[in-house]
């Protein structure tokens, strides 16, 4: 029993403080003061804000000042509805909550019967006059719309005044590919805040975010410069939203292909580039129950395959029995001779004095070498290059009511990358990079509103 109880109240404690650290998830609220005609503030007035993809319905009654706020909104189109009886209803569609945004919208009620209604449609954005935060969002639309290289959505970033994008660096032990390191108004990279879904998003290792949700899969996101809110420490930061589901079935397939087959090559290059890179996947979200359950999921695949041209100088036989001259010859030195100093006269050294260690690991590294195709010791080589990457997404939404629901959010970025000298085990000459053949990411928000 004492387990029990023990586990329980382990549990709970995790409950509550997972609750309140992930409390400030990426939502928006709508506030406002309903008055009458008279400009008198109307108090006991339900308010009902419906979100018109999903039919989820949040209410509140207007206090004793007629003022009135519905805070954590999920983000997208709503319904506004003001009822009192004896007073016309007060209908306003057009709606758009975005990120971290803030409208306050006034309703005015008109003395008469509650079955008839006053209603305004707007398509205009929203004023934003509770928050003195600096920030730009980048809405769905551009995001599937504009071009990406590679469908790296940070490169977006560089829409927002004031940010600087730069590459996360070469995928390594600390970073991804898909991440970014950004400069926001003049900041350092560590004074950048990263959040998915409000939860931190953060690779604290290489002070960058971890991989941003590929274009599908993700809804919009906001570069935030100044005067953010007490949630954001760092002082500036980005806000990305996860697609949701809603009552409608929807979902899509994709696949982008780069083959230098169908490219011509290079004026200057020796031969055509052997890139071969794949990009496919698919999301499909929708209604478990209609206007109660909702999920989406997504994922995304990525594979590289390509082979880098590469030079290097090696010893030829000549060399190692001592013979320099033609290395010392102006054809392999830009038409410049050199000599060796003394006393190595005529640029040969007498084999004897060369280190029987160092000339028995010379010759069994140059077994699983390329054979030099001149006296020069020159090499050719390829170094190739397999990469997979892929990512999975899925979300939850669930409403209890009409004052309390549910969200979850779970991310996954997997990297394997094949050492090249797995891939050409006969050339020593490819050992001279590190790999990572086994890089993952996980990431988890559940938050209760």
């Amino acid at each position: 029993m004492r387990s029990v109880i023990s586990r329980l109240s382990t549990l709970l404690l995790a409950s509550i403080i997972f609750g309140v650290l992930a409390w400030a998830q990426v939502t928006a609220q709508i506030s406002g003061t309903v008055r009458d005609q008279s400009g008198a503030v109307l108090p006991g007035v339900e308010i009902a804000a419906t979100q018109t993809e999903t039919g989820i319905v949040r209410k509140v009654v207007t206090n004793e000042t007629g003022f009135y706020v519905l805070s954590n909104l999920a983000l997208g189109p709503y319904r506004l509805e003001a009822t009192l009886p004896g007073f016309r209803s007060f209908v306003q569609s057009g709606i758009v909550l975005q990120v971290n945004s803030n409208p306050v919208i006034n309703p005015v009620l008109e003395l008469g019967s509650v079955t008839e209604q006053v209603e305004v449609q707007t398509g205009a954005a929203l004023v934003e006059t509770r928050s003195s935060g600096v920030g730009q969002v980048i809405e769905n639309a551009r995001i599937l719309e504009l071009p990406l290289n590679g469908r790296n959505v940070t490169d977006l970033i560089a829409l927002a005044g004031g940010a600087v994008v730069g590459r996360g660096g070469e995928v390594n032990g600390r970073n991804f590919d898909g991440s970014a390191r950004i400069n926001i108004g003049g900041q350092m990279i560590y004074g950048v805040e990263y959040r998915l879904d409000g939860a931190d998003y953060s690779n604290t290792m290489s002070i960058s975010s971890l991989p941003m949700p590929f274009p599908d899969a993700l809804q919009e996101f906001k570069v935030e410069t100044s005067g953010v809110s007490v949630q954001n420490a760092k002082g500036a930061g980005i806000s990305a939203v996860t697609k949701s589901g809603t009552n409608e079935l929807h979902g899509d397939l994709f696949e982008f292909l780069r083959n230098d087959l169908f490219n011509a090559q290079r004026y200057f290059a020796p031969k055509n580039s052997t890139l071969k890179r794949n990009q496919f996947g698919g999301t499909l979200g929708g209604p478990i129950k209609n206007n109660k359950l909702f999920f989406f999921t997504g994922y995304q695949g990525t594979t590289i395959r390509q082979d880098f041209a590469q030079q290097a100088f090696l010893p030829t036989q000549r060399m190692l029995n001592g013979d320099w001259t033609a290395f010392a010859a102006p054809a392999c030195n830009a038409g410049v001779a050199l000599n060796l100093r003394a006393p190595f006269s005529g640029n040969r050294i007498d084999p004897a004095r060369f280190s029987p260690a160092a000339v028995n690991i010379t010759r069994r590294v140059l077994a699983l070498a390329p054979t030099p195709l001149d006296e020069c010791g020159l090499v050719r080589y390829s170094r190739p290059d397999k990469q997979n990457h892929h990512q999975v997404l899925g979300r939850v939404d669930y409403q209890f009511n009409n004052r309390h629901s549910l969200f979850g959010r779970y991310t996954a970025y997997q990297f394997n990358q094949d050492l090249p000298y797995g891939l050409t085990p006969n050339n020593v000459l490819t050992s001279d990079t590190e790999g990572n053949d086994n890089l993952p990411s996980h990431s988890l928000s559940a938050t209760p509103i």
